[in-house]
């Protein structure tokens, strides 16, 4: 199959105006709701002024842009190629002997292209951004004071509140976050003041206290005492410890691997890690997709003239893909599908159809 540059260049050139204008355009609305969104959290929060609520919209810019990213590629491709149609560019085209193939084809490159850049560049800003949002919204709009953190070194945990301050480290970790090993328990008042420091062979948290067995406490004034048995109170419950880990999305892309093999050796769960890195590599699949999902139908118009049932018929192909994409993942969260299957279903099923369709049409 011969290509021309020319043509190429040229239907590239709209693709991506088309697909700029649409992305500006949707992120621009997903902004200003998540603004407003954001407004009406901190509306009862003295603390939390226009300025906050404006930097925490814009830290999370990158992430509402991730999400339109599918969405903009399809409905730029459509508006592609409605607008050749409607030109009778299309129809000139198809009929000097052009296949439908060299008009997919540099959309579909640069579908591929922004998908490898979304993946490799794109998201580790986008994670970077979105932690920073979620530490400024744990502190001013949820009011939260503990935080977990799993490093090779073991497990570290805070909680507490103005007042006094509890810092666990733990060696071992095992009934997801609900029994630990070899623990020291650091405690703080006024803010820098050490109080005295708990080790203790095991921890296991019960309903608002944690269970310590062979516990040595070290109090500031050097005074040591030991007890078989212990009992420290707690605010903190098992999902709340799952719920302090670092969500998926503030990982960059490249960090997420080692994070899963560091939770892995502390005994937590990584399903959802692994579904989300899956999610992100398997971007680039998911926008060829949503490619050829718009030339399926838009690429019809030419032969049936029915432009309005193609142009609802491929948007509403497309939003099914993106809503089968959600149920996969969730199928994957609650253990139903493996994460890779999960995370790489709905795209490559979706992309195989399209190829089918279009050979169809093509080649009869």
């Amino acid at each position: 199959m011969y290509v021309s540059p020319t043509l190429s260049r040229y239907i590239a050139r709209r693709f991506l105006s088309s697909f700029a204008l649409v992305f500006g355009v949707l992120v621009a609305v997903a902004f200003l709701i998540d603004l407003v969104n954001l407004g009406d959290r901190a509306s009862s929060r003295e603390e939390a002024g226009f300025g906050l609520v404006l930097e925490m919209a814009l830290l999370r810019a990158p992430f509402l842009a991730q999400k339109a990213l599918p969405f903009a590629l399809l409905f730029g491709a459509m508006l592609t190629y409605v607008w050749l149609e409607r030109t009778h560019e299309l129809v000139v085209s198809r009929a000097a002997g052009v296949s439908a193939w060299q008009f997919l084809l540099p959309s579909l490159a640069i579908a591929l292209m922004l998908g490898a850049f979304a993946v490799t560049a794109f998201s580790p800003l986008a994670s970077a951004m979105t932690s920073r949002f979620e530490q400024l919204e744990t502190r001013f709009l949820r009011g939260q004071s503990s935080h977990l953190a799993v490093s090779p070194g073991g497990l570290w945990l805070r909680e507490g509140d103005r007042k006094r301050q509890f810092v666990i480290h733990a060696n071992r970790v095992s009934a997801h976050g609900a029994e630990l090993g070899d623990v020291i328990i650091f405690t703080f008042e006024d803010g820098d003041r050490f109080v005295e420091r708990v080790d203790a062979e095991t921890a296991v948290l019960l309903d608002g206290h944690w269970d310590l067995a062979n516990v040595s406490i070290t109090r500031s004034n050097a005074t040591v005492e030991t007890h078989d048995r212990l009992q420290m109170p707690t605010e903190l419950t098992v999902s709340r410890i799952q719920s302090s880990l670092a969500s998926p999305e503030t990982l960059s892309f490249w960090e997420l691997p080692g994070f899963i093999e560091t939770m892995e050796r502390a005994g937590f769960s990584v399903t959802r890690h692994e579904i989300h890195w899956h999610a992100i590599l398997s971007t680039p699949l998911l926008l060829a997709a949503m490619v050829f999902v718009a030339a399926v139908f838009s690429l019809r118009l030419t032969r049936q003239g029915r432009l309005g049932l193609f142009i609802v018929a491929g948007l509403g192909a497309g939003f099914l893909l993106y809503f089968l994409s959600d149920v996969s993942l969730a199928l994957g969260m609650s253990g139903k599908l493996p994460p890779v299957l999960s995370a790489w279903a709905p795209a490559a099923i979706f992309a195989m159809i399209g190829g089918a369709l279009l050979f169809h049409m093509e080649d009869g």
